[in-house]
């Protein structure tokens, strides 16, 4: 299932011309465009067309921007209609009849226990920028300086964001261990995993020789994006709030890729019923459009005027796609939407993990899914019949009798992942490129393949991507060696 269609030599030549002078013209830094030559010109829900002609199904949707695909219909009347209008386009921080239907559309969605008591702050237009601002704020609040964060967290690219994510090397953040049950910190994953990452995060903050002292705050992803697509399990975000709430730890949720719909329910928090003390918003609440905002309850609001400010944060083109996406979302039940296709697709996915040994794990909640690839060529898998060899854990701090209790011993997971493979992820991604597919890399050694299509994703679009994907790991598969793959062209 190859993309086939006629492609002219001008249209070829430019294509090759401008993917010369990006590569001649901008930084080292540029990731994307190395994986993915392709040069958009149009755009139009799921589907971009390049410069060469050739048409893609696009399953990354800017990072996971794009909630309702390029172009709906709907963003674009809301941005002609302000700049029809004559309204200004940049105001600071004044307010606006258009930022008044932003946030009152905002607040519509969040989850009743935050929208009854919340403040919002815009700040600079990209995630990362809230990221540091909701940590300005909690430290502001609690008078308190250190931050929980998770292993393979990711939070943004600015100093402080960079800390708080799983690639840092020199931090002040406590790092804890986040629940999965393919590669379980603990070697057991399930249910026991989650309780024993929940009793080590107990643990830590309540040893006085821990060296972790109690924290302003504690930020999480309710489903781990460019950590691999990992979903926390509803029963550990419950725990973390009760954890946070006991010792008055403001709880920060990322919902930067997770929010608008795109796990299956508005806010990803809501899978768990869980009330965060603090959102942190950006990508699709923008329609399109740079936006990013801070949600927190209003007991934490103590900053003084200027405590957090931006020239770009008041984007009125933003606010007003922002408004019609949230509203579309809302009304439309594509949340709902997301949830049903989302499954389907994953349920047909996890079938690729019988088929091909390249397939260790498929994961994923709504449209947000991975798929974690690995050498087939090496020894991982000892699944037995029996129970493992029992892992020692820590109880808790102490027994009855306030006598230290004896560790509790948990059985062993009896299915060993085999280890990651970057060199056939990436021939995945370039296989699936040749059939006019857009994936995206993720993951520990940027091993997983990632989807986030669009919430508008029809079901016949999702069964053109699956045949496209499958047939990609097919082919990948057929000569799946590593080093093979490392040798595969780049396109």
């Amino acid at each position: 299932m190859t993309v086939t269609e006629p492609v002219s030599g001008g249209a070829r030549g430019a294509h090759e011309g401008i993917l010369r002078r990006q590569s001649a013209r901008e930084s080292a830094a540029r990731t994307y465009a190395r994986a993915l030559p392709i040069v958009p010109v149009r755009a139009r829900g799921l589907t971009i067309e390049g410069a060469d002609g050739r048409r893609y199904l696009d399953c990354l949707s800017g990072a996971g921007t794009l909630a309702l695909g390029h172009n709906h219909p709907v963003v674009l009347d809301a941005i002609r209609k302000v700049l029809d209008s004559g309204a200004p386009l940049s105001v600071l921080d004044l307010a606006t009849p258009v930022k008044d239907a932003f946030v009152t559309e905002l607040f519509r969605t969040l989850p009743p226990g935050l929208a009854d008591r919340a403040r919002v702050q815009f700040c600079g237009p990209a995630g990362t920028d809230a990221v540091e601002a909701a940590f300005k704020l909690v430290r502001a609040a609690t008078g308190r300086s250190g931050i929980l964060a998770f292993t393979g967290a990711y939070h943004g690219m600015t100093t402080g964001a960079l800390a708080a994510s799983g690639g840092a090397c020199d931090v002040r953040v406590a790092r804890l261990p986040y629940p999965q049950d393919y590669r379980c910190p603990f070697g057991v994953g399930g249910p026991r995993g989650a309780e024993l990452a929940a009793r080590w995060t107990e643990y830590v903050l309540d040893d006085p020789k821990s060296g972790v002292p109690l924290p302003a705050g504690m930020i999480l992803e309710p489903v781990q994006g460019e950590g691999g697509v990992i979903p926390a399990p509803d029963d550990w975000m419950r725990r973390m709030r009760q954890i946070t709430a006991a010792r008055s730890i403001p709880l920060i949720a990322d919902e930067v890729q997770t929010g608008v719909g795109r796990t299956g329910t508005f806010w990803a928090v809501e899978h768990s019923g869980v009330t965060p003390d603090v959102m942190v918003l950006s990508k699709a609440i923008g329609g399109s459009l740079p936006l990013a905002v801070v949600v927190y309850r209003d007991d934490l609001d103590v900053w003084e005027p200027g405590a957090h400010a931006g020239t770009f944060r008041g984007n009125q083109l933003a606010m007003a796609a922002g408004t019609a996406t949230l509203a579309h979302v809302r009304e439309n039940g594509l949340a709902e939407h997301a949830a049903r296709v989302g499954a389907r697709m994953l349920s047909q996915l996890k079938a690729l993990r019988g088929e091909f040994p390249c397939v260790g794990d498929v994961r994923g909640r709504g449209l947000m899914i991975g798929i974690e690839v690995v050498d087939p060529e090496r020894d991982g898998e000892t699944d037995t019949d029996g129970p493992g060899e029992a892992l020692a854990v820590p109880g808790p701090a102490a027994g009855p009798d306030g006598a230290p209790a004896a560790p509790t011993a948990a059985p062993r997971s009896t299915r060993t992942p085999r280890p990651a493979a970057p060199e056939l992820a990436a021939a995945v991604q370039r296989e699936c490129l040749r059939r006019g597919l857009i994936v995206e890399l993720g993951g520990r050694h940027a091993s997983v393949v990632r989807l986030l299509p669009p919430l508008t994703i029809s079901d016949e679009q999702a069964t053109a991507v699956l045949d496209r994907l499958t047939d990609a790991v097919a082919a990948v598969a057929r000569g799946a060696s590593p080093a093979q793959a490392a040798g595969t062209p780049r396109l």
